[in-house]
């Protein structure tokens, strides 16, 4: 995936240190109820689109920005439909990361879904009882955009 220019300006300083980053997911179904999705071009596997905010970008302005860059799909974000912390990540260059996701429930208004960049290797909708296999986060995240329920958080612990 490619890395926006101010993490590399901020890795040039912090080296390979973990770095924490807001995240966000975009759940994006048209009409039809089908839900969009990317086949990465990283690792192969179908997912949901998102990405990285460029500093001071709003989060629903980076999911329409994330989901036409990589689908030519446009898109209204709707609400939030999840926040969480992710299991910091180390990539194959040896860089560590740690997510907050902040996941949106988004609608499709406009374009022809397509490979738009080099994140993905193909761009589909499915129908939500047809996805094709897909990681635990991808899942959690469609069932909770299709759920009429408040916007869900990591359960705290109790003390």
């Amino acid at each position: 995936m490619a890395t926006p220019d101010f993490i590399r300006t901020i890795r040039a300083d912090a080296g390979q240190q973990l770095l924490w980053l807001p995240g966000v997911t975009a759940i994006v179904f048209d009409d039809e109820g089908r839900v969009l999705l990317g086949r990465r071009s990283d690792n192969g596997r179908w997912s949901v689109i998102g990405g990285i905010p460029e500093p001071g970008e709003q989060p629903a302005e980076c999911a329409v920005r994330e989901v036409y860059e990589e689908t030519a799909v446009h898109c209204v974000p709707e609400r939030v439909v999840l926040v969480q912390a992710l299991e910091p990540v180390t990539y194959d260059n040896g860089d560590n990361c740690q997510y907050m996701d902040i996941t949106l429930r988004c609608r499709a208004v406009g374009g022809e879904a397509r490979v738009n960049d080099d994140e993905s290797l193909e761009v589909a909708w499915f129908d939500v009882d047809a996805l094709p296999r897909l990681h635990e986060f991808s899942l959690f995240r469609i069932k909770q955009a299709m759920a009429e329920a408040p916007t869900w958080f990591e359960p705290t612990p109790e003390r």
